[in-house]
């Protein structure tokens, strides 16, 4: 039998016990949205929702009315909303000017007599070089997973939507774990404010309380009960892994635990490996464990949302704007990986799924490593997650394949809406694109900013 090294250290995580049935994996946008709106009205003791952003518009007006609405039912309901400091207080990318969401946070604060927190969390001094990417409600006992931010295309409120991943899981450890990193690592941080009530400090005047904040989060780990902690396994010895378990992860910067979980993940393969991703950019050492994978004969589907269905993509018809090049950018870099690998995509052994629904976008991560280990994150698999946005997962153990059909519906689900390349020529080239976004591509890459592009959007 061959010892795969990355498997032991995989092992020797810690992990919490599943039962399977308390694990739902929910099809759509809109299902998830209807489910966190039902699990708000039927909380009894805390409700804390961590996201990059509530929006205001319909869907995040929905949620945030219901928030109010459970505190006034319940006026002791812990409640604790945490998005990104930075992305609160702007308007949306290519918009006109806007004060931002803090401005509604406060205005909904004064129209209600019950208070509901809204906590801005500063993961660096710059949007740019870092936000709060971290994933994951809690209420009560119950832990619903997504990608997805608070707003209409993400929740499916109105036409459009942009496809992710949801998983519920019922587990009071899992929760009790992921709220008291919360509590610990980030409410407990003199860096964090509330956004929902005037008087908001400047950034500026935060600096040294951001890059002290942004040190503690690197030592900072999700704590399980003692008795879930996993035990040294021999290399002739699996049996001490079995049963459906999971373990979250979280980390911030360059060589952190989960960005080292994701690569140890991708060298214990031995047969299958998945990946999802929305940005066609894969850090230097995600690339490495793809390579080494493909020449130890693995097989391996990469899913990829097509540029139309990324959340940047503007039709050329609708004008040029600078974010607009991103999807071209990333179709690129697809297609220079497509090209290096054609062998291993004639022969079926790599395999790339472009996502495409109409104009609806596409915004799912997470692996699939052979039939045990699914991993669920809001990891975008690129170097900024790698590097610079803090970011969490939960690895789900299952060895004994008791989700094997939930997988399997959820992966069907997914292919549902794509198609397959099987040559690097069916991918756009740089002469194929619009004039705006030819010419200003073959400028970075004279310069090359382009590789500059690539770490940190």
């Amino acid at each position: 039998m061959i010892f795969f090294p990355a498997r032991s250290a995989l092992s020797r995580l810690p992990r919490i016990p599943l039962a399977a049935d308390s694990v739902s994996m929910l099809a759509s946008a809109a299902q998830f949205r209807s489910t966190l709106l039902e699990q708000i009205a039927l909380a009894k003791h805390r409700i804390y929702l961590c996201s990059l952003y509530l929006q205001q518009d319909e869907a995040g007006a929905e949620i945030l009315q219901a928030l109010y609405a459970a505190k006034a039912a319940q006026p002791r309901l812990d409640i604790r909303i945490l998005v990104d400091w930075h992305r609160a207080q702007r308007g949306l990318i290519g918009a006109a000017k806007q004060g931002g969401n803090a401005l509604w946070y406060q205005e909904q604060s004064r129209l209600h007599a019950a208070s509901v927190p809204i906590y801005g969390v500063p993961v660096q001094t710059r949007e740019l070089f870092g936000v709060l990417h971290l994933k994951g409600f809690v209420i009560d006992d119950t832990v619903l997973y997504s990608g997805a931010s608070l707003n209409n295309v993400y929740l499916h409120k109105q036409e459009k939507y942009r496809h992710d991943r949801y998983l519920l899981i019922k587990n009071a450890a899992l929760a009790n774990s992921m709220v008291q990193f919360i509590a610990q690592h980030i409410l407990a941080s003199s860096a964090v404010h509330r956004l929902d009530t005037p008087d908001i400090p400047s950034t500026r005047g935060m600096r040294r309380e951001i890059r002290s904040f942004r040190a503690a989060l690197k030592a900072a780990r999700y704590l399980l009960p003692q008795e879930n902690r996993a035990l040294p396994m021999s290399p002739q010895n699996d049996s001490e892994t079995a049963g459906l378990s999971v373990t979250p992860l979280v980390g911030v910067g360059k060589n952190n635990p989960l960005n080292r979980c994701i690569c140890q993940l991708l060298a214990a393969s031995t047969q299958q490996i998945t990946i999802c991703t929305p940005y066609f950019n894969f850090p230097l050492a995600v690339t490495r464990e793809i390579n080494r994978a493909l020449k130890r004969g693995v097989k391996i589907d990469i899913i990829v949302g097509d540029k139309t269905a990324n959340d940047f993509y503007i039709p050329p018809e609708q004008g040029f704007k600078l974010i607009a090049a991103l999807p071209y950018l990333y179709e690129s870099k697809l297609r220079q990986f497509a090209k290096l690998h054609q062998e291993q995509l004639t022969s079926a052994q790599l395999q790339l799924h472009l996502w495409r629904d109409g104009e609806n976008t596409f915004h799912l991560k997470g692996v699939w490593v052979d039939q045990d280990y699914l991993l669920l994150t809001g990891n975008n698999l690129n170097p900024r997650a790698f590097r610079l946005d803090l970011e969490n997962a939960l690895l789900i153990h299952d060895p004994e394949q008791q989700l094997a059909l939930k997988k399997q519906q959820e992966l069907a689900s997914i292919y549902l809406h794509t198609k397959n390349v099987s040559h690097y020529s069916a991918l756009e080239k740089l002469q194929d694109y619009p004039p705006e976004v030819k010419k200003l591509l073959s400028r970075l890459s004279r310069t090359r900013l382009d590789h500059l592009a690539y770490r940190v959007l």
